[in-house]
This record gives C-alpha cells, structure tokens and sequence, in this order.
C-alpha cells in the first residue's frame, strides 16, 4: 500500500480515515495478486534497502539480503583497523566479485569514501543495474565493470576482495521453495557442491591482492569446513568464519601473506 500510495508507514496512520482511489486500488489488487502467486515484494516494487541505502532491484541478479550485511560489516571492520595502522593516509583498493546490484561494493564505497572500489559481475544487466544504483545513492568511488570473475579486471592488486558468489548445490530442494524461485538459477547455484565459484575466486585472487590482504567470502551456513579447506589448501593465512545474527556460519575470510 505504501508503494501505491507512494508514502512511508507514517502516512498510512497519519491518515488511516482517507479513502483511496479507484485506480490505486486496482494497482494495489494487482500487486497483491502477484504476491500471492509469490513473487518477492522487492520484484513488485521495484526496491530493496541495504545498508540504509535504497537499491533497485530486478529479475537479472539477486535481492539483497540482511545476511550479506555481515560481511559488509566484517569488511568495514577490517578497512578501519588498516587504516588505524598506517602511519599516513593511503590510496586504498576494494573489489566486489558479483557485485549484482551493487549492494556490497555501493555500501562499502558508500562508507570508505577515500577508498577506490571496483564491482564485476557476468552479467551485462546486471553491471547497467549497480550503475543505476551508484547514481541513485550518489556513490563516485566505484567502477562497475562486466567480467567473469577475474578476466577482466585489469593487472592489479586490492586491500580488500568481497564475494558474495552463487553457492547453492544445484540439486538443493529448496531452489523450489519462495523468492528464490524468481532469482536467476546463474546466481544462486555452482557446481561441485555450490563450491566450484568459491574454489575460482580463492585460488585466482592471490594474484590480485597486495602482501597481508585478505578476501572474504559469504557461503552457506554447512559450507564453512570446505571453504576454510580451500583457502588453507592455497595458502592462506589466519583463516576463521563469521557467523550472522542467527548465529549460522556465514562469511570466511582468508589472508594471502
């Protein structure tokens, strides 16, 4: 009702006596029925909050979600003990592999403003959409490329590498099962498990990120044990998992020395 009516909650018991009008009304059982039929509420309205920031969303990648705050968080926390450790301000670098909507590396650029940020994604519609919203937040420290992972990334090395890749098992029952059934299978599923992506990004990285630097990766909440192998297994340093709100394994970060 608040996207019909193009008003915040307030409004809604500010004026709770004003009657609507027809048209509204027919936009607002429209709406409804596509709920109904279970398309997600960001799909229908176009918008979803991240990061107290307001992004647009569509069916060509993924709908934020509170979850990948964590790792924003975790990123946050990281940029601001390098900072606190050097002795004179620096030209930092940030990359967001499958930035999507652009949430994570729009949030991150949002909140490290002296920070330069690149965001890839596969996805030509998608790179269009996190543009649109890098303009919609007024956000002029990120670059937004198309790129499969890596490739097209030009030669040089990060401060910071965040990922929040398709991870989901492609047999997973629960593909079948609410919003997901309306996200793009391409950003959601990889093979070996939901595993082949991480396995890419971890081992491409360690040539793209500076002495000490690490990546942190989002994953299922069962996947923490493979994923922590996987950077071990490469060389990885001081490697440990974060959980999210609900207390499930969520993020693992791994320092390249």
């Amino acid at each position: 009702m608040c996207h019909v009516l193009e008003q915040d909650r307030t409004y809604l018991f500010t004026w709770s006596d004003k009657e609507i009008s027809e048209s509204q009304l027919q936009a607002f059982n429209a709406a409804l029925a596509r709920r109904q039929k279970g398309e997600p509420i960001a799909h229908i309205t176009g918008l979803r909050e991240f990061w107290s920031l307001e992004f647009e969303v569509s069916p060509a990648t993924l709908i934020p979600r509170p979850d990948t705050e964590i790792l924003v968080e975790a990123a946050l926390e990281y940029a601001s003990s390098l900072e606190a450790k050097a002795s004179e301000p620096a030209n930092y670098r940030g990359l967001d592999l499958g930035t999507g909507t652009g949430a994570i590396a729009l949030s991150l650029a949002s909140e490290l403003p002296h920070w330069q940020w690149v965001g890839v994604d596969l996805v030509p519609e998608a790179v269009e959409l996190a543009r649109r919203n890098a303009n919609r937040n007024a956000v002029d420290n990120c670059e937004l490329i198309q790129s499969s992972w890596f490739d097209n990334v030009p030669k040089q090395t990060f401060d910071l590498i965040v990922s929040n890749p398709p991870y989901i098992d492609p047999q997973d029952e629960h593909l079948q099962i609410g919003d997901v059934r309306f996200e793009p299978l391409s950003a959601l599923t990889a093979e070996q498990k939901g595993l082949a992506d991480i396995a890419t990004i971890i081992e491409k990285a360690v040539s793209y990120l500076t002495p000490s630097a690490p990546i942190f990766i989002e994953h299922g909440y069962n996947q923490a044990d493979d994923v922590q192998t996987l950077f071990i297994q490469l060389g990885y340093q001081n490697v440990r998992t974060i959980k999210d709100l609900s207390g499930k394994d969520r993020v693992t970060v791994g320092y390249f020395q």
